[in-house]
């Protein structure tokens, strides 16, 4: 009985590792590029295999991330519960669970889906894991966008799985997904300031102030607006993705010129959590208007 809890509660753990929630937006924009990418449906083979892949190989990078950051994490009040830094994972327990994780992950792809899906998502795991963690995020405020160009391949991923090539239709779901990033991340800082700064992390808010953040989270916000009209104008997408594109994106900039005027932890707080929503209705409208038009 007792042997069972502590197994559930490991388990719960090296699953904490993985950053499940990080992961399944991954591949929720990975699954969209994949039916994006054909006027029918994926083959069950590359759908199956393609996001257990994809989403394997993310777990393992966050798992990395998650490793080289312990000590960071130990002192900030947002990441402190996380396993390592708490304690009930060791770091071979990690290197493990990464390594097991990450193979499997990258064996599926190549083996069930195409080589291509498994070197660009291979060039994303070191992107994200050595480029953003190890150089980029300890050391210069643009850490969130220079790196965010790992965070924005799940949809290339998802579209050369299904294809086998990468085209201009992928690189505007990247540009999307690249552009939303800075945003998103720096809404999340304006309110954590502190904790970063007691990391010793260059976050920009730190860096520059939040004056200076919020004044780049609504140019990024502007340019976001203009980036999701591309697929509209390149005949990628129809006219209910083009409505749908502009109803959110106009609220996404209502709320950016909000915290540039009157700002708030707590704006702050709901713009980071509207952007979530923001980018999973985007591409959902985006696979509706694929499909309707």
């Amino acid at each position: 009985m007792n042997t069972a809890v502590i197994d559930k509660g490991l388990v719960s753990q090296f699953l904490a590792l993985a950053k499940p929630r990080v992961v399944s937006l991954i591949v929720f924009c990975a699954v969209i590029g994949m039916f994006l990418a054909t006027t029918g449906l994926p083959s069950a083979s590359v759908l199956v295999f393609g996001t257990l892949g994809i989403g394997l190989t993310a777990g393992s990078a966050a798992a990395v991330n998650c490793l080289i950051e312990q000590r960071i994490d130990a002192v900030m009040a947002r990441t402190r519960a996380r396993p390592l830094p708490s304690g009930t994972i060791s770091s071979m327990q990690t290197v493990t669970f990464a390594f097991i994780v990450g193979g499997i992950g990258l064996f599926l792809l190549h083996a069930f889906v195409n080589p291509l899906t498994m070197w660009l998502t291979f060039a994303t795991f070191v992107g994200y894991a050595v480029i953003y963690t190890v150089l980029l995020k300890p050391n210069t405020p643009q850490n969130i966008v220079i790196g965010g160009a790992s965070g924005a391949m799940p949809p290339v991923l998802g579209w050369a799985a299904v294809t086998g090539q990468v085209t201009l239709e992928p690189v505007i779901l990247f540009l999307i997904i690249f552009v939303w990033t800075p945003p998103h991340f720096w809404s999340l800082a304006l309110y954590r300031t502190q904790d970063y700064a007691r990391a010793g992390l260059p976050m920009l808010p730190v860096t520059h102030g939040p004056e200076y953040t919020r004044t780049m989270i609504l140019r990024y916000t502007l340019a976001l607006f203009a980036v999701t009209l591309l697929p509209f104008a390149i005949g990628m997408s129809g006219w209910l993705y083009l409505v749908c594109a502009v109803a959110l994106s106009g609220q996404f900039l209502v709320r950016a010129v909000q915290m540039k005027r009157a700002y708030s932890d707590a704006l702050a707080r709901r713009t980071f959590r509207y952007s979530i929503v923001y980018l999973a209705a985007l591409f959902s409208a985006l696979l509706i208007d694929h499909y309707v038009r």
